[in-house]
C-alpha cells in the first residue's frame, strides 16, 4: 500500500465491471465517501469511452479491459491527455489486479460466468469481497464457500435480497440456522415487468419490453433475467450457499413495489424485513462500510407515500425458470453451472433476436435434460460442465430459429 493511503487510512478498492451499473453505483458511493475510500484498479470488457470517464475522474493505479482493442484505444486516450495510468488486457492481467497486495475490498460486478476467474482470485488472496456476481457462486457452491473459508476472505453479498437477508440474520448464523432460530428465509422478487401480463403474450415479447423493469436500473441481461424470474431462480441457489440454508427453508415471495428487499422468519414468530428504496446503492454502502454505516445518497424511505405492500404466491407456469432453477438447487453437482451457461445462451439470443422470449426456459431445460450432471470436485470440471452446457445451448437455439 502507498504511504498516503495507508497514512490515511483509506481502503483501496478494485471494481471488476466498474462500467457496468453496479460498477459505476459502487463508484458513486466512493466518491461520496472520499475519506475513507479510495480506487486502486478498475476492471471492464471493452466499453473504453466510458472507462476513460471513469479513469479521469478516480485515477486508479491500473485499468484493466478484457477485450485488447479496447486496452489499445484507451492507452492511448490515457497518455494524450497525460494521464499516468498502467493499462492491460486479458484474463491473467484481471485476476492478477484482484489479487494485488495492495487491493483491500473487491467488488465483484462482472455479468455472468466471465466473472468466476477473477473473484476465484480475490477469494484466494483473502480479500474481503464484495459479491455481485451472482453466477460465480451458483457455478462453483462449495468450491467458492470451501476457498473463503480457507483463505479467511469476508464475503459480503450484495444481491439485494441477499444483502437483506444478511442484516436480518444474527453474526453467527453460519453455525446452522436452525441453531440461531431460523424457521425460514423469505426471498422477495418484483415479479418482473410481465407480472399481469397473459402468458399467451410471452411469444411476442420485445428486448425492449423486457429490459424496462418496473422498479431496477439495470443492465440488459440481468433484466432479462428478471422479467423470466431466472433472476430469483439463480439468487435462490445462491441463497442457499450464502446462509448454508436447505433449498425447503428458502421461500420466493412476489412482491411488487420492492420496498421489503428480503425476510427471515424466526421460531418465535418474529419477522425481520430490510426495507429501503430500490437503489442498489444501499447494499453496496452497507457492504462497504460493514460493520459500520455511510452515506449511499439513496433518498429517505417515505412509507406513506408507498402506502401499501403486496405479496403473492409465484406462478410456477408463468416463471418457468424459476421452477428450473429450484429443481437445480436440489440436485447438486454440476447441474447449476449448466443452468446458468444455458441461460446465459439462451438470453444472448433473445436480446439479438434471434430467440423468442417464451423459449428461453425451453432452451435451458432441454440442455439440462440432455446433459448428465457431474459431481463438481474441480472448477476444470465445473468450467467444463459450463462449455458443455453452452455449446448444446447453441444447438437448441439453432434448432428453435425460425420454428412458429
Amino acid at each position: 500500500m502507498t504511504a498516503s493511503c495507508a497514512q490515511s487510512g483509506r481502503q483501496r478498492v478494485c471494481v471488476l465491471g466498474s462500467t457496468g451499473s453496479i460498477g459505476k453505483s459502487t463508484l458513486d458511493v466512493i466518491a461520496r465517501n472520499p475519506d475513507q475510500y479510495t480506487v486502486h484498479s478498475l476492471v471492464a470488457g471493452r466499453n473504453a469511452d466510458v472507462m476513460l470517464e471513469q479513469a479521469r475522474q478516480f485515477r486508479p493505479q491500473y485499468i484493466v479491459m478484457a477485450d485488447e482493442q479496447a486496452a489499445n484505444k484507451l492507452r492511448a486516450d490515457l497518455q494524450s491527455e497525460g494521464l499516468r495510468i498502467a493499462v492491460e488486457s486479458g484474463q491473467d492481467a484481471m485476476n492478477q489486479v484482484a489479487a494485488d497486495g495492495d487491493v483491500d475490498v473487491v467488488m465483484a460486478a462482472i455479468v455472468g460466468a466471465a466473472g468466476l476467474p477473477p473473484t476465484m482470485a480475490a477469494v484466494r488472496a483473502g480479500k474481503k469481497i464484495l459479491l455481485a456476481n451472482k453466477e460465480t457462486l451458483v457455478m462453483t457452491g462449495a468450491l467458492f464457500m470451501d476457498a473463503v473459508k480457507a483463505s479467511g476472505s469476508v464475503l459480503l453479498p450484495i444481491d439485494s435480497e441477499h444483502n437483506a437477508i444478511f442484516q436480518c440474520l444474527p453474526a453467527d448464523h453460519l453455525r446452522g440456522l436452525e441453531r440461531v432460530g431460523v424457521r425460514r428465509i423469505l426471498l422477495t422478487a418484483s415479479g418482473g415487468p410481465f407480472r399481469q401480463s397473459p402468458v399467451e403474450s410471452f411469444a411476442a415479447v420485445t428486448p425492449e419490453q423486457a429490459c424496462a423493469h418496473p422498479n431496477w436500473s439495470m443492465g440488459r441481461k440481468i433484466s432479462v433475467d428478471s422479467a423470466t424470474m431466472m433472476n430469483k431462480g439463480l439468487e435462490f441457489i445462491e441463497a442457499c450457499w450464502l446462509f448454508d440454508a436447505r433449498p425447503e427453508q428458502v421461500e420466493v415471495v412476489i412482491h411488487p413495489q420492492s420496498i421489503i428487499h428480503s425476510m427471515v422468519d424466526y421460531e418465535d414468530g418474529s419477522v425481520l424485513a430490510q426495507m429501503g428504496n430500490p437503489d442498489m446503492r444501499t447494499p453496496i454502502a452497507h457492504a462497504l462500510a460493514w460493520p459500520g454505516r455511510i452515506p449511499s445518497g439513496v433518498a429517505p424511505l417515505s412509507l406513506t407515500e408507498i402506502a401499501r405492500l403486496d405479496f403473492y404466491a409465484p406462478d410456477m407456469m408463468r416463471y418457468r425458470c424459476l421452477k428450473l432453477a429450484q429443481d437445480v438447487a436440489r440436485s447438486g453437482g454440476t447441474a447449476a453451472a449448466m443452468l446458468n451457461a444455458a441461460n446465459e445462451i439462451a438470453v444472448d439470443a433473445f436480446l439479438e433476436r434471434k430467440l423468442r422470449f417464451d423459449r428461453i426456459p425451453e432452451v435451458i431445460n432441454a440442455t439440462l435434460q440432455t446433459l448428465p450432471v457431474m459431481s463438481a470436485g474441480d472448477i476444470d470440471q465445473v468450467l467444463e460442465a459450463d462449455r458443455e452446457a453452452r455449446y448444446l445451448a447453441r444447438k437448441q437455439v439453432s434448432q428453435m430459429q425460425g420454428v412458429a
